[in-house]
């Protein structure tokens, strides 16, 4: 399939896990691609795998909990391609942290790369979008955002607050052409399944809990491709009548108990 070709398209936190692999999807079916993100290094590793691919990707080094750095994210994009068809707001930040024992400046990090971040891009982008007429928006949230789980309330929390601004800018944005949607991983195997220098997907805790026992019903952690696909069909003209969805990309998990 050539879904995206003639289409520029976004996507935060690119240079690893989901957000890669969407960019690498995403420009295999021939979108422009630019991935946001804050590590020069990796950035520039990511790059060099979609230039391997085609078209002419690029790289912008922008933290997106910075306003100012949002707008020139958004005005290099313009600049390299002329148009934005797709954001992928997908950049997260996450860490371990006991309610009580919380600080104020690291609860408002989470906040400010998940949801004020996405706020900000969202924003942007739709600027342009709404002078073309068209546009998708996909919000990369997860199920921990209907889902409470301990030492995670800013990620949750953040979660969240994602969920309900995307179905608030679905409904706002619907008049301009611009669908906005969402996904809900689960347990995808990636950089942040690393907590304390552990992989969790590789504890007999998991295993046993998730695995053996089904909490996940297909009975295994998802892997960062399962995820982009169903945020590029949500990308893609196929998904023209769906609006304000976040849809569970979980193994079957969130309808466990």
């Amino acid at each position: 399939m050539r879904r995206f070709i003639g289409k520029t398209a976004i996507v935060t936190g690119g240079a690893s896990g989901i957000g890669l692999s969407t960019a690498k999807l995403l420009a295999s079916e021939g979108a422009t691609v630019v991935i946001a993100g804050r590590d020069e290094r990796r950035g520039t590793a990511a790059l060099a795998e979609l230039s391997a691919i085609g078209g002419k990707p690029l790289f912008v080094q922008a933290d997106i909990s910075d306003e100012d750095a949002v707008r020139r994210l958004i005005g290099s994009v313009r600049t390299h391609a002329g148009r934005i068809d797709i954001l992928i707001n997908n950049a997260a930040m996450f860490y371990e942290s006991d309610f009580l024992q919380e600080t104020t400046d690291r609860w408002r990090a989470v906040f400010d790369t998940i949801v004020n971040g996405a706020y900000w891009c969202t924003r942007e982008a739709a600027l342009a979008m709404k002078e073309q007429g068209s546009g998708a928006i996909v919000n990369v949230s997860s199920i921990n955002g209907v889902r409470a789980l301990n030492r995670s309330s800013h990620y949750n929390s953040a979660k969240g607050a994602l969920d309900q601004l995307t179905r608030c800018t679905a409904a706002e944005l619907s008049p301009y052409g611009i669908r906005v949607n969402g996904v809900a991983p689960g347990f995808i195997d990636t950089g942040l399944s690393v907590v304390g220098g552990e992989n969790e997907l590789e504890t007999e805790w998991f295993k046993q809990y998730y695995v053996r026992e089904r909490k996940i019903p297909l009975a295994r952690p998802g892997q960062s491709e399962e995820a982009a696909a169903v945020i590029a069909f949500l990308a893609s003209d196929a998904a023209s009548y769906v609006q304000g969805a976040i849809v569970p990309v979980d193994g079957g998990l969130s309808i466990t108990f």
